[in-house]
């Protein structure tokens, strides 16, 4: 069996140094924002070219926390709208409600899975003060035109890039350093992923950055002075040192991702499977690999039977969802299509080139 992500293999591979970290870890007693958060904190925006990271409980209070800060700042207010794609992950979404804020979804377009430029354009309105692209599956949205349609209307941008690490755009930019803030989930499973939950927020803003600080510790400027009402949304001070030992390994780790990409590019010739769209460039660092095939559940019966990983991302777009039913009115062809055809195959930096290999034949013998 080829398993879809073998996160014990991905980890051991780091087994000494965490052993040791983690003994330093217990002999310190300091277990709370202490120096392997500070430690964190810099190497990973510098990393991303940012001049602030915050470390946080999880990539859904990045988002949220960011837009929180918005709030308390003036910038956003109760009841403002942004704009996101409309098969994202709930958690986006989740992020903009739990913010007081409205979302408010956008079709995608099929090649690429990202915003439909026109659609974008057209959901434009007053009300609109925020768009929030998802780098989705790992690849960075078309920063290009979402940041001039932004610039234009005089919107925020908040990058969605819980699966982007490392991603670079045309530019040379990192994700998580082309919108006016970043939200990332060190989720396991993640290009850079933790040994637990994990996320962070990347900014280049002092004032958000400063009240983001606050914000994911009761809102507290110092021990038990709380200026503004908070939150508790720590990234962990054992999950950050984790994280440092595994960040100078992800460049590395992306690169292996995008040569078993060109692989299954190139040699998968099967006419029933259709392969992500992909232009050679490191603005992909394929968190996932995803095709689309017309009849799914018995694809994905044939693959389960030859011994090939698969999961589905994702089954129920958010509009389709019962927490969500406000949505449920609304129609967005691109995205229900993708929904029942997408799979993702097997991809990780620890692949051997026989599971490659078996997984292309395998798929071609389809």
């Amino acid at each position: 069996m080829i398993p879809f992500l073998d996160l014990k293999k991905i980890n051991t591979r780091f087994k000494k140094d965490f052993k040791i970290v983690f003994n330093r870890f217990l002999e310190t007693g300091y277990y709370i924002l202490g120096n392997e958060v500070t430690h964190f904190e810099t190497a990973f925006a510098s990393y991303c070219g940012t001049r602030y990271c915050i470390g946080v409980g999880n990539g859904l209070d990045a988002l949220r926390l960011i837009l929180e800060a918005y709030k308390t700042l003036g910038r956003l207010k109760k009841k403002d709208e942004i704009l996101v794609a409309s098969n994202t992950y709930i958690a986006t979404v989740l992020a903009i409600k739990q913010a007081g804020l409205v979302p408010v979804l956008v079709e995608v377009e099929k090649e690429n899975f990202n915003f439909d430029m026109d659609a974008l354009e057209a959901a434009i309105n007053q009300k609109t003060v925020a768009i929030m692209p998802v780098h989705l599956y790992g690849q960075i949205a078309g920063m290009e035109t979402i940041s001039r349609l932004a610039s234009y209307h005089n919107l925020l941008v908040i990058e969605d890039a819980a699966q982007a690490h490392g991603a670079i755009d045309i530019s040379g930019n990192r994700a998580g350093n082309i919108g006016h803030a970043a939200g990332f989930s060190f989720y396991p499973s993640k290009n850079l992923g933790a040994l637990g939950d994990g996320g962070a927020v990347t900014t280049n803003d002092s004032e958000l950055a400063e009240m983001i600080k606050k914000l994911r510790n009761y809102g507290t400027s110092s021990k038990y002075v709380n200026e503004v009402l908070g939150f508790n949304s720590r990234l962990d001070e054992i999950q950050a040192a984790l994280l440092a030992i595994k960040l100078p390994s992800l460049d590395a780790d992306n690169d292996f991702r995008r040569k078993v990409a060109a692989e299954y590019l190139a040699k998968i010739t099967n006419p029933k499977v259709k392969l992500p769209s992909y232009d050679g460039s490191r603005n992909h660092v394929f968190h996932l690999f995803v095709v689309q095939v017309e009849n799914r559940n018995k694809f994905r019966k044939y693959l389960t039977e030859n011994g090939i990983g698969n999961l589905i991302h994702y089954p129920i777009a958010p509009h389709q969802q019962q927490a969500l039913k406000e949505f449920e009115d609304l129609s967005f062809p691109v995205s229900e299509k993708l929904q029942d055809q997408v799979i993702s195959l097997p991809m990780s930096p620890v692949m051997t080139q026989e599971q490659v290999d078996e997984v292309i034949k395998v798929i071609n013998a389809y």
